[in-house]
This record gives structure tokens, sequence and C-alpha cells, in this order.
């Protein structure tokens, strides 16, 4: 009798403590921003969102004015050791070489060719802007979305090996989810081409093309085999960095933000247009401080510099992520995007 009273005795606990573990496991997956360490920037962030959405907060925020905007290069992924969209302008210069054997000796695309960023950057703006209307322009909307959908497929990262789209936060992916369970729109805001990040940005942060604001070139109606298409063109109409950020989120959303996150001296006037007063708000810039895990670059580096925006963010109180103490990871899992 006794050994079966332990054995029911056992058999009772052992329910109660896979109860109680499966009960953990759950909470762990529930939690908010699993990716982030404990502290004062993660609190910021979850204080931030309670206030502007629970019912009766003196900083409520109706759901249909909840917009969020973002930063792509060096927030959202890994811009180090150059822009993405620089790198696919490489990558296609190279492959349309065969069919313009004169680029071996006219510039920028001989330095190109060569691999010569100082003869490339030698050629000036003029030069930048003749390698993007080769690669840019003079083909339709949907021509253009399948060249940056096949090489965002399958091109991979100079230094890391992995895709580019494996470069991508893991902590900035949980934020954005986050938001969006609270009622918040999220927007891309980058000085990075519109055309080129649309074809992918839905599948990677869950950002459709609408919500996706950039640098912007002509377009122009065609019809071209008894179909209607838009062509892309090759002059410049916004240049969505700086001073340009806020204009572009004028343009497109016709709202101001109550939240911004940034990296560098690109995002400071969206950040300032962001969290000017009245109201709850949130500007957030994310410093790379993690040589190990990813790269340790602010005030003079070449790519994403971060130097009068970290003075602002400093002395206005905005948050400020210190990658190597908040983030728990950086990169997800390989293979799990």
């Amino acid at each position: 009798m006794a050994v079966i009273t332990l054995r029911k005795y056992g058999t009772r606990m052992l329910g109660i403590l896979a109860s109680l573990f499966m009960c953990m496991a759950v909470a762990a997956a529930s939690e908010p921003l699993p990716s982030w360490n404990d502290g004062a920037t993660k609190q910021a962030i979850m204080d931030f969102v309670v206030r502007v959405t629970k019912d009766g907060s003196a900083d409520y925020v109706p759901e249909a004015q909840r917009v969020a905007v973002f930063d792509n290069d060096g927030t959202l992924w890994a811009e180090q050791p150059m822009y993405v969209q620089a790198l696919f302008v490489a990558d296609r210069v190279k492959t349309l070489a065969s069919q313009h054997p004169e680029w071996t000796t006219k510039e920028p695309f001989a330095s190109l060719l060569k691999g010569d960023a100082t003869g490339v950057a030698a050629s000036g703006e003029s030069g930048i802007a003749e390698l993007m209307a080769i690669t840019h322009a003079g083909m339709s909307t949907d021509e253009f979305a399948v060249i940056v959908s096949d090489w965002i497929a399958t091109a991979r990262h100079p230094k890391t090996g992995r895709l580019y789209t494996e470069m991508v936060y893991q902590p900035m992916i949980e934020l954005l989810a986050y938001l969006r369970e609270n009622g918040f729109k999220t927007f891309i805001v980058s000085g990075g081409g519109i055309e080129f990040m649309r074809p992918w940005a839905e599948r990677v942060y869950g950002i459709p093309p609408e919500q996706v604001i950039g640098s912007t070139g002509g377009l122009k109606f065609e019809m071209r085999d008894g179909g209607p298409v838009i062509m892309k063109m090759p002059e410049l109409v916004l240049n969505d960095d700086k001073e340009g950020k806020p204009v572009g989120i004028q343009r497109h959303i016709g709202r101001r933000p109550i939240a911004a996150f940034g990296n560098s001296d690109g995002d400071l006037q969206m950040l300032e247009w962001t969290c000017t007063p009245p109201g709850a708000r949130l500007c957030l810039l994310v410093h790379h401080t993690d040589a190990e895990r990813e790269w340790a670059y602010d005030r003079t580096s070449r790519v994403g510099r971060l130097d009068k925006a970290l003075d602002e963010a400093t002395a206005k109180g905005w948050t400020i992520v210190d990658m190597k103490q908040d983030w728990k990871t950086v990169f997800p899992r390989e293979g799990a995007r």
C-alpha cells in the first residue's frame, strides 16, 4: 500500500512539474523582446508602449495615430563594410560588363570593375549617378523587382558569408513585431532606394511595399507590347536622407510619427521631426559598440557616421541602444529567415 501511494505521489508530482515547465516555456515564449537584455533601454521601450496604448492613460494615442518609422541600413540590418545597395550596384555592373567592353577604360566603371573604391569616389556625384542610371533605370518596375529579388535571394555578405537577409538584427525584428502587436503601423524610412527595398521588405521585416519610403527616382507610364508598365527613369526625385526623411514621411504618410528609430547622422532630422512635443514620443538610436559580434563605429566612420546625432540624443534624453550591453544576440540563427 505504501509503495502504491508513493507511486501515485510521484506520478502526481511529475504531472505538476511538467505543467510548471510548460507554463514557464509559454511565459518565456510570450516575453516581449526576448533578445533584449533587461535594463533601462528595454524598459524605456516597454514603458512608452504601455503609456500610449493603455486606455485611460494621460498619454494614450489612438491606434490610427501610432506610427513608427525605422531607418534600414545600420538600424534593421548591417551596413558595414558598405551599404548593401552599393554592393548590388557593383554586382550589376560586373554582370552587365560583358555587354559593355568600353567600360574597361571608362570611369567610373573601370575603377569599379577593378575594385578600386577610391577611383569610383573620385568620379563624384556625376559618376555615382551614371552607375545608378545603368543599374536602376531603363526598365520597368516589375523587371527591376525581379532583378533585385533574384540578387537578394543568393547574394552573401563579404565578411560573414551569410545571406544579406540573415544580416538583420534579431532584437529589431522583435521590436517591429512588438510594436505591431500593440497597434502600431511600422514604416521603413531609408536613404536606400524605395524600389530596391520593396521586393523583399515584407518577407524579411513584415513591412509591406506601401509602408516602405526611400530615395525615389523618376517613373513614367508607358504602353509596351500592348500592355501598361511603369518605367524607371534616371532622375532623382527624392533623396530620402537627412532633411529628406521628414519630407518623405510627410509625402507618403501625412502624419507625424510618435516613434522613430535610427543609427546615424542621416537619421537626425527624422528623429527631431518625430520627437518634437507635444505628446508622448520615443526616439531611439542604435549605437554600434560591439566589435566582436558586429562592428564598433560611430563618429569617424565612413559608413553610418554617428556624431552630431549622438550628441543631440544625449542632450535631449533620447534612448540610446548600446549594442554590446543591451542585446543578448545580434543576428538571427543562420537559416532561420
